[in-house]
């Protein structure tokens, strides 16, 4: 089976959801450049949801997915309905049990992403009818799983257990981990943090500027005490929470500090007194902001330099060699 030919996409790169964050505008840049746009949902009321699946679709005529996350948005149904509506060919399923929401997703056309951090739940996806399973290591930005199991040793485990293609998501920013994930047995990297540094995404420039001036030491984890890990940028705010948390937070006091409301000061306005901003640590590697088309170009012609470059590293042997 194809990813490219599953998602009806030219290019094996897949944006990530993004959450109250997401737009038409970053969306339709990427599924226009030949990946896989994504709207996130988020928390947003489904009436918002359906104005941005309408712009997206004003705006490209290509393939693009509707990530839901499901323990997070309280209109799950009402959700599914607008995958229905608008005929969106790819939904993406997070954070929750995909298992009974997938036989509707089938019926009405839809091809099924399911995101998880385990063998376990990639199994039960795969089992429920997924189309594809995006493994996501904790490397990644925002939610993650509690397993903390890293891209690297999760992608070649969940490549072996199951048979439907598997994308990576956590770490890649480049040709370089495109290739590396492949070479893990993936047919497709998402990536998030990486486009939140283009020139498409509407987000505040102090967000970019953060991404783009981050080091390897850039992000910390919060909520892993309450088993609800988030990987974000270490600005005042976030540090905050990091701290009361050392002191005993409650999960009611961290659930409170960490809504979509925060996330969007942070990454929308720029204000990280008052919020957070999401970040995966592969901030450290990037260094620049440009367009989406250009991005994309980018990561294949590093994926292709990277992979000439290993051809000489261990040749294979040809049979003559051999005798």
């Amino acid at each position: 089976m194809d990813l490219k030919k599953i998602l009806g996409i030219d290019r094996p790169i897949i944006q990530g959801g993004m959450g109250n964050i997401s737009n038409a505008l970053l969306t339709s840049a990427v599924s226009n450049a030949g990946g896989l746009g994504t709207i996130g949902a988020g928390t947003r009321p489904p009436a918002e949801v359906e104005r941005i699946i309408q712009e997206t679709k004003a705006r490209t005529d290509r393939p693009f997915a509707l990530n839901i996350a499901l323990s997070v948005s309280p209109h799950t149904k009402e959700l599914m309905l607008l995958a229905e509506k608008y005929q969106i060919p790819v939904i993406s399923l997070s954070a929750g049990n995909p298992v009974p929401y997938i036989p509707f997703l089938h019926q009405i056309g839809a091809k099924v992403m399911a995101v998880t951090g385990s063998v376990k739940h990639a199994l039960k996806a795969e089992a429920a009818g997924a189309d594809v399973i995006v493994a996501e290591g904790v490397e990644a930005a925002g939610i993650n799983s509690p397993y903390e199991s890293t891209t690297m040793v999760l992608i070649p485990q969940i490549t072996d257990a199951v048979t439907i293609p598997v994308v990576a998501a956590g770490g890649i920013a480049d040709g370089r981990g495109m290739l590396a994930a492949f070479s893990l047995g993936a047919q497709g990297v998402q990536l998030g943090t990486r486009f939140i540094a283009t020139k498409e995404a509407p987000f505040a420039s102090a967000y970019k500027e953060r991404i783009v001036g981050a080091g390897d030491t850039s992000t910390i984890i919060i909520g892993r005490t309450l088993g609800r890990i988030r990987r974000v940028l270490d600005g005042p705010f976030a540090k905050r929470i990091a701290v009361k948390e050392k002191s005993g937070l409650s999960l009611e006091e961290y659930e409170k500090a960490t809504t979509e409301m925060q996330h969007c000061l942070g990454a929308l306005e720029g204000n990280e007194e008052d919020g957070f901003m999401n970040s995966g640590q592969i901030a450290g590697l990037i260094k620049d902001i440009p367009s989406v088309q250009e991005l994309l170009d980018q990561i294949e012609a590093e994926y292709r330099t990277q992979l000439e470059k290993l051809a000489g590293v261990l040749p294979v042997k040809n049979q003559a060699d051999r005798n």
